[in-house]
């Protein structure tokens, strides 16, 4: 594995200066018109927020970090990967790498304004925002007067806010997620109080505290909230969280709700690739593996890869459900990446990282505003450069196992000759890809990366794991 040097300093000749992605700060258009990946414990992996990127994710946000936990931890960078860790006592805090840092959010959990502010500092160097917990009603949260419990204490909820943007420089961002109170006024009045804290997005999860996800959410609420914040005359983004399945499945909720944008969680712990309008299919061979490869290569650990993997599930065209619950059964059952050899097959990490890359320089330089999203979505469809971006993107968010099946295959042969290339409208699919225009500021991304698993808390459902 990689020796991390502290600071970010060299520690071995292998060391190589790596460039990083060059954006301008957050505002809050960049909240807008989109599909983000929500901040969810140990799920909000640096691989998976990865692999989100990769197939559309606006934004994503990274899973709950306590104040005092990232204020005792010491940064890390790998001389070889570039990869940043903030290291606790036994394990990573939180891991992150400069090619996410223009799309992460790093969500906070805090109960006091001064501690808030000195754990934003700590990690600010890394992160495009700061995100206040104000939801999780997880009692690790709550008996910290954390998460779902300061949507009982309006005033230091909105003192931390006041605090965090006033000693943050202008070029991070502060938002918010909550959830919905029981009564709508109270709803409104909590809300008001909030966005007038000079926050850029304020992202509400439609469930009220005493909810839990096996209930179903209630989106039908938001709208009259989403009208109110706009009546106010503030520039803040409201974030629709809750039951959304896909990218295509947003567009529904954003009907419902007015939104601007919405964010997905459960779906996503499920298949990373949800974002992108034609998921991947047959998880157990196209992510499955793909992510093992990739966690390895970032040195995630192992605990936590196979936390992730485990959950992946989705439709199945190329193999059964048996066999997928197979290797689902299989894989809980390893207890290190060594025992899952003849699963991944070779351990191309690298490769796997050189991909999602690929498909996010194809966003061409700035956060990529959902087109399935966007009112002009048929104008803007019928443009060269749309059409042109569109086929880069889809070709850059392939898999391997997809590229490789299309290099082995051989080409059809016909009796006559091969009909010409279609001249109609491209797929519908196709047209939905998530676009953006150019931006010379954009700088070239880094080729490498590797990481140590999130230092998180308890998860939001356990997983049997296997006697080290």
């Amino acid at each position: 594995m990689h020796s991390p040097s502290p600071e970010g300093g060299p520690s071995t000749s292998r060391y190589v200066k790596k460039p990083r992605l060059d954006l301008g700060p957050l505002t809050p258009e960049d909240f807008k018109d989109g599909v983000m990946l929500a901040p969810m414990v140990r799920s909000g992996a640096l691989p998976t927020r990865l692999y989100a990127l990769k197939h559309g994710a606006n934004l994503v946000w990274g899973p709950e970090t306590i104040d005092k936990a990232i204020l005792h931890a010491t940064r890390e960078v790998d001389p070889v990967t570039g990869v940043v860790s903030y290291e606790g006592k036994s394990k990573a805090i939180f891991t992150t790498h400069p090619i996410e840092k223009p799309y992460l959010i790093y969500q906070l959990g805090s109960a006091d304004p001064e501690l808030a502010v000195q754990a934003a500092k700590t990690v600010m160097q890394d992160i495009a925002g700061v995100d206040l917990n104000c939801g999780c009603p997880k009692p690790f949260s709550t008996h910290g007067r954390m998460g779902a419990a300061l949507l009982s204490n309006p005033d230091l909820l909105c003192s931390i806010l006041t605090a965090l943007r006033a000693a943050l420089p202008p070029e991070i961002s502060v938002s918010a997620k909550i959830r919905l109170l029981p009564t709508q006024e109270d709803t409104k009045k909590l809300v008001e109080r909030i966005v007038n804290t000079g926050i850029s997005a304020l992202t509400v999860h439609c469930r009220t505290r005493n909810m839990r996800k096996t209930e179903k959410a209630i989106p039908e609420r938001l709208k009259e909230i989403v009208d109110f914040v706009r009546g106010l005359g503030k520039d803040v983004a409201v974030i629709e969280n809750g039951d959304c399945l896909s990218l295509e499945d947003a567009k529904r909720v954003r009907d419902i709700t007015g939104a601007d944008s919405v964010m997905i969680a459960t779906a996503a712990e499920s298949n990373p690739s949800v974002f992108s309008p034609t998921p991947l299919t047959d998880l157990s061979q196209n992510m499955v593996p793909q992510y093992i490869r990739l966690s390895k290569y970032l040195n995630n650990h192992w605990s936590n890869t196979k936390f992730c993997a485990v959950q992946f599930t989705g439709p199945n065209v190329l193999f059964t459900r048996a066999q997928a619950r197979e290797l689902t059964a299989k894989l809980s059952k390893c207890k290190d990446y060594a025992s899952v050899a003849d699963i991944v097959g070779e351990w191309t990490g690298e490769h796997e990282f050189a991909e999602i890359v690929k498909a996010i320089e194809a966003r061409r330089g700035r956060r990529p505003p959902h087109q399935l999203l966007l009112p002009h979505v048929a104008a803007v469809a019928q443009t060269p450069e749309y059409e042109t971006a569109a086929k880069e993107i889809q070709e850059a968010a392939k898999t391997t196992a997809e590229k490789e099946k299309e290099a082995s295959a051989s080409p059809t042969v016909y009796d006559y000759k091969t009909p010409p290339t279609s001249q109609g409208p491209p797929d519908s699919a196709l047209l939905r890809a998530p676009l953006s225009a150019v931006n010379d500021m954009r700088m070239p991304i880094p080729a490498l990366i590797s990481g140590m698993d999130d230092g998180t808390p308890t998860p939001t459902h356990p997983v049997a794991e296997a006697s080290p």
